[in-house]
């Protein structure tokens, strides 16, 4: 599951048992990602209170599924397996359609977003991509075309966030061998208005 030692959720105890009975999905599962934290449990709760208000606040004016599309691409430029499966099962669970969750895949996977994407989301793709790949080339120029591309200045900060946290949570799991084997792939904490709710299902 992880080249580091972890604690599996029947053998936590203390702070580490109270955050994994907040994010356990099904049969008590708790992601790979997150166990990989379990040896310091504090960085559980960020990782955790990050990911949730990033991707899953009810303030974001963004379609989900388009943070998710951020989230995957920003996944597949950083070759990072693991995020790619979870997010991508979780973007197709919100897209409700098989046929475009595919075509979106293999665009992205092409890194030729434009296949399936104009406009406003595309711009935001395109940002997103040079933030993961020469985070040093963005300047004042980059924003001024999001905004002329119809986002406002919080939706940019969105787009930033997320494409930020990707590529922390890709670092994660590639820089620790995180594997998917056991994982329940596609759920997403529930009650968007709720911070303190982190249950997968």
């Amino acid at each position: 599951m992880t080249w580091i030692t972890t604690v599996a959720y029947e053998k936590a105890s203390g702070k580490l048992k109270t955050l994994y009975a907040r994010i356990k999905g099904p049969d008590d599962n708790v992601d790979n990602i997150m166990l990989a934290h379990s040896l310091r449990p504090h960085t559980l709760e960020g990782h955790m209170t990050l990911y949730k208000v990033v991707l899953h606040h009810s303030a974001n004016t963004l379609e989900k599924s388009y943070l998710e599309t951020i989230g995957v691409y920003v996944s597949m430029l950083n070759d990072c397996r693991y995020c790619v499966d979870h997010h991508f099962a979780g973007l197709a669970r919100l897209l409700e359609n098989e046929a475009r969750a595919t075509e979106v895949y293999q665009a992205l996977e092409d890194h030729q977003p434009s296949k399936c994407f104009s406009g406003k989301e595309l711009a935001g793709l395109v940002y997103a991509a040079q933030l993961t790949l020469d985070p040093a080339s963005i300047d004042a120029h980059n924003i001024e075309e999001l905004r002329q591309a119809g986002f406002d200045d919080g939706q940019i900060l969105e787009i930033n966030q997320v494409s930020a946290y990707f590529s922390y949570a890709n670092r994660t799991a590639l820089g620790l061998g995180i594997s998917a084997e056991g994982d329940v792939m596609g759920l997403s904490p529930g009650g968007s208005d709720d911070n303190n709710n982190w249950s997968h299902g």
